[in-house]
């Protein structure tokens, strides 16, 4: 018989097995079940920690190429902002250098010319830090509570400042604690000067909040000017920085200009002030005027001439 002739073929059980509809169903089936019973039973936990905890060193290998990248462009990152901020230190420095250089040349020749005009030297203003309680329990006032008091050392009308400028000055002291009138309040009133054009006036507050009063209408004031204490009153140190012009209206009907301010120092919000010394509990004392009887005498003394 010719080997062309032989039937080669498995019998169909064998050659085609399950039919794909079959298998698809099963695994389907499988799915299904696994599913079910590691939502309900997890039991394929453990098969994922044991899986885990193989691959992990696996994982941890092969993250470190991206971890040596990622770190060699920090680092590369971070270095070029190095150099930058060590330029810019650099320069803020030549800078401060020379402001400082200018600043004693400056005190320099200002003691030199106090010395000829045989002024005294400024006066050292003390301080006594103090923290805002709470605002006054009068509503039409613009008031705040510290918590520092004449068993701290605070006097009457010491000036209240804070990083800004001025904020007000103290109108009542306790033991423990000291009342504050604000700039802003009707009944504060504070001596200034203008920066700009060294014209002095008083500013006071009121119900639209500070301004300059008694102003003549052709003054030199200009909106934008700075205006700090002069320091004639003998509360305030001089230099200290109060307000700035608002507005100014020159009205044709008023001999004075309506000039509005505003402040420096936000007293809203603020927590943390700094007491001042009065200035007039610096200053030297008044001489004491002669005797009313030495003149008679001296009158009396020609007289007998």
């Amino acid at each position: 018989m010719p080997l062309g002739t032989l039937d080669r073929t498995p019998p169909p059980f064998f050659r085609q097995g399950p039919s794909a509809l079959t298998m698809l169903s099963l695994c389907a089936a499988l799915a299904l079940f696994l599913m079910v019973a590691d939502t309900r039973f997890r039991l394929t936990q453990p098969l994922r920690a044991v899986i885990a905890t193989v691959l992990h060193p696996v994982e941890r290998t092969l993250l470190v190429p991206v971890a040596t990248l990622q770190e060699a462009g920090r680092y590369a990152g971070g270095l070029a902002r190095a150099v930058d901020a060590a330029d810019e230190a650099r320069r803020q420095l030549a800078r401060q250098a020379e402001t400082s250089q200018r600043l004693d040349a400056l005190a320099v020749e200002n003691a030199r010319l106090r010395a000829l005009l045989e002024l005294r030297p400024a006066l050292s203003v003390r301080s006594l830090a103090a923290q805002v309680l709470y605002d006054a329990p009068d509503p039409y006032s613009r008031k705040v509570i510290i918590d520092r008091g004449a068993t701290q050392g605070v006097r009457l009308a010491a000036p209240v400042i804070n990083e800004a400028g001025v904020l007000g000055q103290v109108t009542r002291v306790y033991p423990l604690a000291s009342e504050v009138t604000l700039l802003a309040d009707r009944e504060a009133a504070v001596p200034v000067i203008n920066t700009r054009s060294l014209v002095r006036s008083a500013a006071f507050g009121g119900p639209d909040g500070l301004e300059l009063r008694f102003t003549a209408a052709n003054a030199d004031v200009q909106p934008g000017d700075l205006l700090q204490t002069s320091g004639l009153d003998g509360v305030y140190p001089p230099g200290l920085p109060v307000a700035r012009v608002a507005g100014v209206d020159r009205r044709a009907d008023s001999a004075f200009a309506r000039i509005a301010l505003a402040l420096v120092a936000n007293p809203d919000g603020v927590r943390h002030v700094l007491v001042l010394e009065p200035l007039a509990e610096q200053l030297p004392a008044l001489p004491e005027p002669a005797p009313d009887d030495a003149k008679p005498a001296a009158k009396g003394g020609a007289r007998r001439r």
